[in-house]
């Protein structure tokens, strides 16, 4: 049998990574400190001999006794209310918990793939966004305790790669969306979907002309399990094309949710991207991989988890004050 370890395993993504994993036979080691996932993704996992859970922070020493074959760093805040609440938690585990995880992964032998983000692109001057752009970023700006947190991560993945002759890869993941989103996390999607159940109105940033793409959880789970088996270590892009404007988007949610809400506009946060839309030349010719879910299937699935959720759970909101974040 053999062991994976995934950092970030409470998280959205990590612990859908987990079930994967642990379906296809592996032993799985899920580590979180908990800083932003919840226990209750991954509570299922615990009665299983497979599944061993460390409640611990990748910024500090990693040890993990015995073999491992592969290590997923998916260990991350990744959504605006998060890293502008944590900033310097969010630079210390995209390096000093990379760092980390590169130094156990050598030192096990082990395999490692690295989750970037199409935030590495920051706010894109080419469109769609392959993976030898370069991006613009703005280091200083709210968005670079993020954006330059990732690129530093593909930086030192790289370096360990080429000085070290470690096995790596890079994921650069767009936007994704499924169950186990949490509803207060700052993110388009689960914050117009929060808003319809509450019967609040759908806040737009800007105009609402700037697009974003939208890949449902179960597409971008088997693109990163393809990407770990392959032997390709430059970065990949992993998301859905189909791109749609957020004003478009709003009405897509009006519509799901079969609510009458309005639609109220505010001030775009300052860098916020005006456009995204992955090329995934690369993950189709490489990996063989596509996206299969259409957008209206996987809403359907990410609504009734949300419709599902408690009373308290939907009022668990948080909301964070962008306004100091608005260009002046």
């Amino acid at each position: 049998m053999k062991t994976v370890l995934i950092t970030g395993a409470a998280g959205f993504l990590g612990s859908h990574l987990c079930d994967r994993f642990i379906l296809d036979g592996y032993k799985v080691i899920g580590m979180d400190n908990l800083i932003t996932g919840r226990l209750n993704n991954i509570e299922h996992l615990f009665k299983l001999e497979n599944f061993e859970f460390y409640n611990h922070d990748v910024s500090k020493f990693i040890h993990v006794s015995g073999s491992l074959d592969f290590i997923l760093h998916f260990a991350s805040p990744a959504s605006p209310i998060d890293y502008l609440k944590i900033p310097i938690q969010t630079l210390k585990v995209g390096s000093l918990g990379v760092h980390n995880c590169l130094g156990l992964a050598k030192a096990k032998g082990a395999r490692i793939l690295i989750a970037s983000t199409s935030e590495v692109y920051g706010d894109p001057t080419v469109h769609p966004q392959t993976e030898n752009y370069w991006g613009n970023v703005n280091p200083v700006g709210p968005r670079g305790v993020y954006d330059e947190a990732k690129r530093f991560q593909e930086a030192i993945t790289m370096a360990y790669h080429n000085f070290h002759g470690l096995e790596t890869r890079i994921a650069r993941i767009f936007n994704t969306y499924g169950p186990r989103m949490r509803l207060n996390d700052g993110r388009v999607l689960p914050a117009f979907i929060g808003q319809a159940l509450r019967g609040e109105d759908l806040t737009i940033f800007g105009d609402g002309s700037q697009t974003r793409s939208f890949c449902y959880i179960d597409d971008l789970i088997e693109g990163i399990v393809s990407l770990l088996n392959s032997n390709y270590s430059q970065p990949v892009n992993i998301g859905n094309p189909s791109e749609i404007s957020i004003k478009d988007f709003a009405k897509e949610i009006i519509k799901l949710t079969g609510t009458d809400q309005k639609v109220i506009y505010k001030d775009l946060p300052i860098d916020d991207p005006k456009q995204r839309r992955p090329d995934i030349t690369k993950a189709k010719n490489i990996l063989d991989w596509t996206p299969l879910v259409h957008r209206s299937d996987g809403l359907q699935k990410t609504y009734r988890y949300f419709q599902n959720l408690s009373k308290e759970e939907l009022n668990e909101t948080e909301h964070y004050n962008f306004d100091k974040y608005i260009k002046k």
